[in-house]
């Protein structure tokens, strides 16, 4: 039987949205975030990060620094007991990038390319799975991936937002949202 995947988006929903954040210096965890993941595992669901980063694109760092920095992240989460099964990431920007990166590509969400492409490599079965997102981008990305919830969180954990049209629902932050009645149906009815 193939495995469901919980589906996260990095800067807004794991840690603070800087703008750019490529070092530990900058990475500030949004609280909860670790203890949300762990429910989520411990339910059942492989981590998947999926994360435009237009940063390395744009050369404000390197695809290096962004790696180093995703060991450092992954380190925490297995510490927390959530481990991540993969990070995807889309260093391009259609317009904004430079060289190399200045393409219109299938990856950058809103388009699901990262979510799919980490599906066939994990074996992954997206009508069980789930995706949180800050953006409604994000949301956009998880409909068109077939993923049956699509829930819209605020960025920072500031506040819950309004729903968008492709969400299936919102929640404050990712602790919030896995602590909540309809997540715990969704992973009974998702095994």
């Amino acid at each position: 039987m193939m495995r469901r995947a919980a589906f996260l988006d990095r800067d807004g929903v794991i840690n603070m949205d800087h703008a750019y954040v490529h070092d530990r210096e900058h990475f500030d965890w949004i609280p909860g975030v670790l203890e949300g993941a762990r429910i989520l595992a411990d339910a059942g669901f492989a981590l998947v990060v999926v994360t435009n980063q237009s940063g390395i694109g744009r050369g404000y760092y390197t695809e290096a620094d962004f790696l180093a920095l995703t060991d450092w992240m992954k380190d925490a989460f297995a510490r927390a007991g959530a481990p991540i099964a993969d990070v995807r990431f889309c260093p391009h920007h259609p317009e904004k990038a430079l060289g190399r990166y200045r393409i219109d590509c299938g990856c950058r969400k809103p388009k699901p390319g990262m979510i799919l492409a980490a599906a066939e490599a994990l074996g992954i079965d997206l009508s069980r799975s789930i995706l949180f997102g800050d953006k409604p981008g994000d949301c956009t990305a998880g409909r068109l991936a077939g993923l049956p919830e699509r829930v819209l969180l605020g960025t920072d954990g500031r506040a819950e937002p309004a729903l968008s049209p492709d969400a299936t629902r919102t929640a404050r932050d990712l602790l919030s949202a896995v602590r909540s009645g309809w997540f715990a149906n969704f992973a009974k009815d998702a095994s």
